[in-house]
């Protein structure tokens, strides 16, 4: 079990744009069941967490209702109606205290950290985040939210290509 970020960002280091939009990803040559991609990456995932703000933009954006099937923890301070029959979880504590229910709750598996440089970040303050997978688009966006606001230092551990996307999985070094 490892707890990862697993996130697509701009060459300039954003992962939405000034606007709060991922509308720039979308349009992407992507292969989801290729090298890295999301549909091979989610069968080891058994819960997620993702800040307000990606958790507003997927309820609002992605057609068809929730398309996750684990546990789901959103950090916010809001209490905003969860989808029908989704196991989503609205929580303002400390993501130290709640890393514990995720992992319990994933059975071995892996905890995503779906969205937000910041949710990252605050894992990786307490020393909870042990990787990043990250899949740079061919774009810049001059402004936005940063892929991770916060120093550390990782380790390469896989680089490859998928579709227009330079995809990579590293390690954070303690």
């Amino acid at each position: 079990m490892t707890t990862i970020y697993y996130a697509a960002g701009s060459l300039d280091g954003f992962v939405a744009d000034p606007e709060h939009s991922l509308d720039w990803l979308l349009t992407r040559d992507v292969d989801g069941s290729g090298p890295m991609g999301i549909d091979t990456f989610l069968p080891g995932v058994g819960a997620m967490a993702m800040g307000a703000t990606t958790y507003r933009w997927i309820r609002e954006n992605l057609p068809g209702g929730w398309p996750y099937t684990v546990p789901c923890w959103v950090f916010t301070h809001h209490r905003p109606e969860p989808p029908d029959g989704a196991d989503v979880r609205f929580t303002a504590e400390d993501v130290a205290d709640v890393h514990e229910q995720m992992v319990g709750a994933a059975a071995g598996q892996h905890v995503w950290i779906v969205g937000g440089g910041e949710l990252a970040g605050q894992f990786a303050d307490r020393g909870l985040l042990d990787e990043l997978w990250v899949q740079w688009a061919p774009v810049t966006l001059g402004g936005g939210a940063p892929l991770l606001p916060r120093r550390l230092e990782f380790r390469y551990e896989e680089l490859v290509r998928n579709g227009e996307f330079a995809c990579a999985r590293l390690s954070v070094v303690r």
